[in-house]
């Protein structure tokens, strides 16, 4: 019999949700086929079976959330679904003589002296690890975590721990009212009316609705949008770049790029090689902020935005500096592809030290995009498409699109958002670099 454990999907995760079983209980499995699929706050992916058989028991329902190493289900190589526990052997009476001898026993045995008084518990230090976005909501807070109880595994203090401790918090204590003196006996007022109250009101199915819970992915990127609009002070500068020579060399490698490496030529690398200039530029665009500490990265990690059906992922290109627009289209399409095919590593969504979303390619001309966290900045592209503009008091036709830069004004100027979008327009405008 082979277990089935809740896989560590990152250094910081201790817990995962599991959200659908791929097999049932009787079904026959083969090694490192998906078995069943998880989320947790860094990824959602598809767990293989880690033996061939028959998947004897589920030991943990959908939608619930169980620490790392907890066993989820069992194997049987052998082939067989597990039998159902034998019966546990019924607890003899104790006969009367026992129970006599038992009464004497205790008549006979003199009472315990009574305990010395306790001294009063020193402060409970928080169990097991906690991870950073803990201690940055309870940072933010002022929250003592030796007060908040933990209900992760081993007595870990989780997000929604912290979270319900502040509201907690935050509900007034309901004012006691003062006694009412005592009438005479023979004055007894009459029983007062008891005041209905209102039921609390959620809301019900009907003819016209559909009520259903938030999926576990939805519910992350909520709390996370939610997050970063509270910590970061928003601004987004739009700038209009003329993508004509990138529209040109596009056209001319299209076909060979396709019939070479088999995937589309997209107008992102070339954003994304344009932004990686301008973040040699203004390194302090590729920076984080800690407390009151400003955070240099020496990496240029890009997070790409990754539309999934319901939600979305940020997946990083590590070291986005040291690729062309080949290896900046091919990183793209390999994590977008295995994005939704639910096969990213966690690692693969960590460590971003600035991200682009491509809005553009779903008609939108520009938006305003919220910060990925702890990210101080991101880039949205609009989508390019040919209009009539002046040129040399001319009208000629142009391929254009609009950049949308929001920054975080804690750290990021609006001098320097300009400057930082300006550069990358002048990459762009001014392409030379061969694509091949």
């Amino acid at each position: 019999m082979t277990d089935v454990v809740m896989p560590q999907m990152g250094e910081s995760i201790v817990e995962g949700t599991l959200t659908k079983w791929l097999k049932k209980a009787g079904d026959t499995v083969e090694r490192d086929e998906p078995l069943f699929e998880i989320s947790t706050d860094k990824v959602d992916t598809e767990i293989p079976a880690p033996a061939a058989g028959v998947l004897a028991e589920v030991l943990v329902q959908e939608g619930q959330t169980v620490g790392v190493n907890a066993i989820v289900g069992r194997i049987n190589e052998g082939g067989e679904a597990a039998a159902p526990a034998a019966a546990a052997p019924k607890k003899e009476e104790p006969t009367e003589a026992v129970r006599h001898e038992a009464q004497v026993t205790r008549m006979e045995t003199p009472a315990a002296p009574p305990a010395a008084p306790r001294e009063p518990p020193a402060a409970k230090e928080p169990a097991g690890p906690l991870s950073p976005l803990v201690r940055k909501i309870a940072r933010e807070n002022n929250v003592d975590l030796s007060a908040v109880t933990g209900t992760g595994a081993g007595g870990r203090i989780t997000k929604d721990d912290v979270e319900s401790f502040l509201k907690q918090k935050q509900v007034p204590a309901a004012p006691v009212a003062p006694a009412a003196p005592k009438a005479p006996a023979a004055a007894t007022p009459p029983a007062p009316v008891a005041t209905p109250v209102a039921p609390i009101l959620r809301p019900q199915p009907t003819a016209k609705t559909r009520v259903e819970p938030m999926s576990n992915m939805r519910l992350k990127i909520a709390e996370h949008m939610v997050m970063s609009k509270r910590v970061s002070a928003h601004v987004t500068t739009v700038h209009r770049v003329d993508m004509t020579r990138v529209a040109k060399m596009r056209a001319k490698h299209k076909e060979d790029f396709a019939a070479r490496y088999g995937m589309s030529l997209t107008f992102l690398p070339f954003v994304a090689r344009a932004a990686v200039e301008a973040l040699r530029t203004w390194p302090i665009v590729n920076a984080s902020i800690d407390g009151t500490n400003i955070i240099y990265h020496n990496e240029i990690n890009l997070g790409i935005a990754v539309a999934l059906d319901g939600g979305l992922i940020v997946p990083v290109i590590r070291n986005a500096d040291e690729k062309n627009v080949l290896g900046l289209q091919r990183a793209i399409v390999d994590l977008a592809s295995r994005a939704r095919a639910k096969q990213l590593r966690p690692d693969e969504i960590q460590g971003g030290t600035f991200s682009i979303t491509n809005f553009g390619s779903f008609g939108s001309v520009f938006a305003t995009p919220v910060i990925n966290q702890p990210q101080v900045a991101i880039l949205g592209v609009g989508t390019v498409e040919k209009v009539p503009v002046v040129v040399d008091d001319a009208i000629a036709i142009r391929s254009q699109c609009f950049l949308a830069l929001t920054f975080d004004h804690r750290l990021i100027d609006g001098a320097l958002g300009d400057q930082f979008t300006g550069k990358v327009k002048a990459v762009l405008e001014g392409w030379s670099e061969d694509v091949l």
